[in-house]
């Protein structure tokens, strides 16, 4: 088997196919999958994860799911680490690692470093959030444009998650977010040991809809009383990183709102597929200023076959 490539990419927004396209793959190439989603790590969180299923992971290995309980956090920074450690084992067992997910800065933070981040300010937090409740979010937004106009131009101004984090980082280090997302940069070129397919939608009403049906599908599989669960352990809440994933703080608030029976669904069913459109949108501009190899997401075949490319290229026989 050549060793032209280490591993290869699957990346695109939420609801793109990523999962079913590697799963097919996995039937028929020896690989293991590594998961490249920052709520997939947390255990008791698998309906608004949408993680797959038990028989799922139980047809190829999958790694990096299942491996923090919801109080922890996990980073950019480390997953970078445990990836490389992760590659280069499954590489020694003579298998493809294939990378899949949609959370785009932790495949950057592997492909080209990142310094590893202040960890949160529990007083930094704090004020940021009594500045917002003054303010609104799209008041701290336009002070990240100021601080950090590189973080603030993809994010949205409503996004509080992100934008408290940026400002959080800003304020604790005095420099920008984008400025730990750089490392590297000034390195020699040197040709890339990875290839990454991007599942890209061409109608945006195509993802919007597989948004809604995955959304509704989870309401209908249990996903309140998941997040139920979560809130009567006592230990939770919104500003943890776990607590922030879409889907989730939109629940959360919801119940905390008293909502219920029709009203709770409905509420939930708007809000929480409005943030997950919203996300992938995002995901969508990461993956725009990435080298990658694109495909239509809508067409399951060219996806296939260019995933089945890419696969020979790193020196496994094709059918």
């Amino acid at each position: 088997m050549q060793n032209t490539i280490d591993w290869i990419g699957v990346a695109g927004p939420t609801a793109s196919g990523k999962t079913g396209l590697a799963l097919k793959l996995a039937t028929e190439l020896p690989l293991e999958i590594v998961s490249v989603d920052s709520a997939l790590v947390y255990r008791g969180m698998d309906i608004g994860t949408a993680k797959p299923t038990a028989a799922e992971l139980a047809t190829v290995p999958h790694h990096l799911v299942d491996i923090l309980d919801p109080s922890d956090s996990y980073s950019a920074a480390r997953f970078a680490i445990d990836a490389q450690r992760l590659i280069a084992d499954i590489r020694a067992r003579d298998k493809l690692p294939l990378l899949v997910g949609g959370t785009m800065l932790y495949f950057k933070a592997l492909i080209d470093g990142i310094d590893e981040l202040p960890p949160a300010d529990a007083t930094v937090r704090t004020a940021l959030d009594a500045e917002a409740a003054a303010r609104g979010w799209p008041a701290l937004h336009a002070e990240l444009v100021r601080v950090d106009p590189v973080t603030a131009a993809r994010l949205a101004p409503n996004d509080a998650q992100r934008i408290q984090r940026a400002l959080e980082v800003f304020r604790v280090t005095g420099q920008p977010l984008s400025a730990f997302h750089t490392r590297g940069s000034d390195a020699p070129i040197t040709p890339p040991r990875h290839r990454l397919l991007a599942l890209e939608p061409r109608d945006r009403a195509w993802l919007h809809a597989r948004i809604g049906q995955r959304f509704e599908q989870m309401l209908t599989h249990g996903f309140l009383d998941e997040v139920r669960a979560l809130r009567e352990r006592g230990d939770l809440h919104t500003n943890l990183p776990s607590m922030r994933c879409v889907g989730y703080r939109q629940a959360w608030e919801a119940l905390d709102a008293g909502l219920s029976g029709d009203a709770l669904r409905t509420d939930l069913l708007e809000r929480g597929s409005a943030a997950t459109r919203q996300l992938a949108k995002r995901q969508l501009t990461w993956l725009r200023g990435m080298d990658r190899v694109s495909v239509e997401a809508e067409d399951d075949k060219a996806a296939e076959q260019a995933l089945w490319r890419l696969a020979a290229e790193a020196g496994f026989l094709t059918k």
